[in-house]
C-alpha cells in the first residue's frame, strides 16, 4: 500500500484527506482495491474506509458529506475520544 492523495468518509461521516487525516493518525491506501486503513503511528487499525480520488467521485457516490481539514476532531466527548 501507498500514501497517494484522495479522500476517505471517516467515522462521523465527514470525508477526510488521506494526506491529512487529522487525529494523528496515518492513513494507508490500496487504489486499485479502493481501500484506506487509517492507523495509529505504531500501526494500530481504527478506521477503514473506500478511497475516492477526489471530493467530485465522493459526491459521484451519493454521499454528501462536508470536506473538513486535519484539526477537526475524530469523534466527540461522548463517544470516548
Amino acid at each position: 500500500m501507498s500514501n497517494p492523495e484522495g479522500f476517505f468518509v471517516d467515522w462521523d461521516g465527514n470525508v477526510r484527506s488521506t494526506l491529512d487525516p487529522g487525529g494523528g493518525y496515518l492513513c494507508e491506501t490500496d487504489m486499485v482495491a479502493r481501500y484506506v486503513a487509517i492507523t495509529t503511528k505504531t500501526g494500530t487499525l481504527v478506521h477503514e474506509g473506500t478511497y475516492y480520488k477526489s471530493v467530485n467521485d465522493v459526491e459521484k457516490a451519493g454521499i454528501r458529506a462536508s470536506l473538513v481539514p486535519g484539526s477537526h476532531p475524530w469523534g466527540t466527548k461522548q463517544d470516548g475520544f
